[in-house]
């Protein structure tokens, strides 16, 4: 399923290439700042951080499409009541790697400014391995979120500020509580090409 949804997305990506009055390609990283609502998380952001590489297709001379493929980490700080709800001994810190991949839409409002828009699909690649009850993961393999932000392009240089919210209920262990991630990123990127 992972290996058909990235072929898809690469798929696209080229013929959109193909017939797009603009292209460009570079690198980003930058700061995550993590939240997972939930009574069994601490309220507070934490912090993570976010590297990989984006592409931008032109499609006019106001709006492109720019997809992504970023490596993330997410770091949360479990409450008090993770332990009496599930019954984990001494977990105080989760670590969860994800696969990223935002589909945005991008406005140019001015020549260097532009307003991004778009869903972000996540695959976990790797989480604590101590979080288990019954064989079964506490976190479920895929989250889709919603993401909107800002970029300011300065000649080859990008900056960026977004925020994203999570759709779906990434909690694999019962139906007790919902788990749904909250990221706030700041990063910077380059184009290469």
């Amino acid at each position: 399923m992972k290996i058909k949804f990235l072929a898809l997305i690469i798929m696209m990506f080229t013929f959109s290439a193909t017939y797009s009055q603009s292209f460009n390609v570079g690198i980003k990283l930058g700061a995550n700042m993590n939240k997972l609502t939930g009574q069994s998380f601490k309220e507070d952001f934490s912090f993570g951080y976010h590297a990989g590489a984006f592409a931008t297709v032109g499609l006019g001379s106001k709006w492109s499409i720019s997809p992504e493929v970023l490596f993330s980490q997410t770091n949360l700080d479990t409450s008090n009541q993770f332990k009496s709800v599930y019954q984990f001994n001494n977990i105080t810190h989760v670590k969860l790697n994800y696969l990223m991949i935002p589909l945005l839409l991008q406005y140019k409002v001015s020549p260097g400014l532009s307003i991004q828009a778009g869903p972000q699909f996540g695959i976990l690649m790797d989480q604590n391995l101590s979080l288990m009850q019954n064989g079964k993961n506490a976190f479920k393999q895929g989250d889709l979120s919603l993401l909107a932000g800002l970029q300011l392009k300065i000649t080859r240089f990008v900056v960026y500020g977004r925020y994203a919210v999570g759709l779906n209920n990434i909690n694999d262990i019962d139906n007790q509580q919902s788990w749904k991630s909250q990221t706030i990123q700041l990063g910077v990127g380059y184009i290469i090409l």
